[in-house]
């Protein structure tokens, strides 16, 4: 790095000792070895067309969040100014990545902008577009990502169209709360309350920014534009896809990041290909066959209406007459919009899986009772489903499918995570762990020892 970038970095101390050096060789890449961008250098906006946009950020960033940026870099209005200092450029990355609830709403005022003032509401709509621009610079990036599993993704037919991507703006929005009609505004106090809570926002918003300023980047990579870092973290790794040469993928990059980010965070990191009708059959023996005793498991139906909807299944499926499951299952719907129904606690019938049996129902059930579940699908005839009206076992259910009785056109079923070891895979790691943790050995040696002073009896092999 250059005399330059180390004075800059200097002067923010807003930045770690890492982040100074990549920050600094971004500003001084996009100014040009000088202490001050120029808005034409960076970004430019206005009345040109999208393709002359890229400039420094142009190739990776929706044209709508290169007018927000310009609004917290430059200003607006009578107090826009032609460049940026370091300080600020900085500021930027750091209210975004890691900043206050206060910091991130200024961020969020000036982009729209406004100055942050609680007395001033903010257009519902507006809101709905920034958030908007922020997913699909997300996608924007996912999609020119070299990362391996974005590749595989691609590949098999999984696309990023714009009216989905929209969907996952508005989604990522509508978590404010009932602010959906375009004439409503929302009040400091809600906008607090809601990047508090808002975990999917916050983490596009970090990736987005990350990428922007060249966090990470390769090394020895002296390119202007900023690379992107690892592969984005929202977007897990596919396992089990390269053996499906034709994969019927129906759903999108954008349903994927919304179902997963709701996942409990041990098991974001991997999908695994489990069941697809298309590709093993209309067959409910089938497809139980290939779910059972799979771990937690994410169950996705497109309905011949188009509506997609499905589960979070948080618990192994497994044949028998009780309901099973935790509280961190919810039911969820992609399409038409994108939705999550988390667990009110007021009953457990999170799962429930049955066949061939004559005094209990035979299918799949999420949530509700039986006959009247979230998500019931038919064991015989396999390819009918129904949703209920009203489900208590989910907070905000409303019916996922389009119709209250549906026919199945897609259905799939993942693993979600690691897949779970079976018990003779349990008994040699723990030995294996034993073997080579004499810590762990002598622990459970003076376990035994104390229960056999003690006069405890073990019980006899089963």
């Amino acid at each position: 790095m250059g005399n330059t970038s180390k004075k800059l970095a200097a002067k923010c101390t807003l930045l770690t000792k890492e982040e100074q050096k990549y920050v600094a060789a971004t500003f001084r890449a996009a100014s040009k070895n000088s202490e001050r961008i120029r808005e034409d250098d960076l970004i430019v906006s206005g009345k040109v067309d999208a393709v002359l946009l890229e400039k420094f950020w142009g190739p990776q960033i929706d044209p709508r969040l290169t007018q927000y940026l310009t609004n917290f870099l430059f200003g607006s209005g009578q107090q826009k100014t032609a460049t940026v200092d370091f300080n600020r450029f900085a500021e930027l990355y750091v209210y975004n990545v890691r900043g206050t609830v206060d910091e991130r709403m200024m961020v969020t005022y000036n982009c729209l902008g406004m100055d942050y003032n609680e007395e001033v509401e903010l257009p519902y709509q507006l809101l709905k577009e920034y958030c908007e621009s922020i997913a699909s610079t997300y996608i924007k990036m996912v999609k020119t990502s070299s990362s391996k599993r974005v590749r595989v993704w691609m590949e098999k037919g999984f696309r990023a169209s714009a009216s989905h991507v929209q969907a996952l703006g508005e989604a990522v929005t509508a978590t404010i709360g009932d602010l959906e009609s375009p004439q409503h505004h929302c009040t400091a106090a809600q906008l607090s309350k809601w990047l508090q809570s808002n975990i999917l926002l916050k983490q596009l918003a970090e990736l987005v920014y990350v990428n922007l300023y060249g966090i990470n980047k390769r090394g020895g990579d002296e390119s202007p534009t900023p690379m992107p870092p690892a592969a984005p973290s929202l977007l897990p790794i596919p396992d089990g896809l390269d053996a499906m040469p034709d994969y019927p993928a129906f759903i999108d990059i954008s349903h994927i990041v919304w179902i997963n980010s709701h996942l409990p965070q041990k098991y974001q990191h991997k999908w695994r290909f489990l069941f697809s009708s298309h590709i093993h059959g209309e067959s409910f023996s089938t497809m139980a066959g290939r779910i059972i005793e799979q771990g937690p498991s994410v169950l996705i139906i497109e309905d011949s209406s188009g509506h997609i909807f499905g589960g979070f299944a948080a618990s192994a499926w497994a044949f028998g007459p009780n309901f099973t499951g935790t509280d961190d299952s919810f039911l969820f719907t992609a399409a038409p919009k994108m939705r999550v129904y988390p667990a009110t606690n007021y009953n457990d019938h999170y799962q429930y899986i049955n066949h061939h049996t004559k005094t209990l129902p035979n299918g799949l059930l999420m949530g509700g009772q039986f006959h009247f579940g979230g998500i019931w699908v038919n064991a015989d005839p396999f390819g009918e489903g129904s949703s209920a009206e009203s489900c208590s076992t989910y907070r905000g259910y409303r019916r996922l499918s389009k119709d209250p009785t549906f026919h199945i056109r897609s259905l799939e079923v993942w693993g979600v995570g690691d897949k779970p070891l079976t018990e003779k895979e349990q008994e040699e790691r723990d030995v294996s762990v034993l073997d080579t943790n004499p810590e762990a050995k002598a622990i459970l040696d003076m376990a035994g020892r104390t229960r056999h002073s003690e006069g405890i009896r073990e019980p006899p092999p089963l």
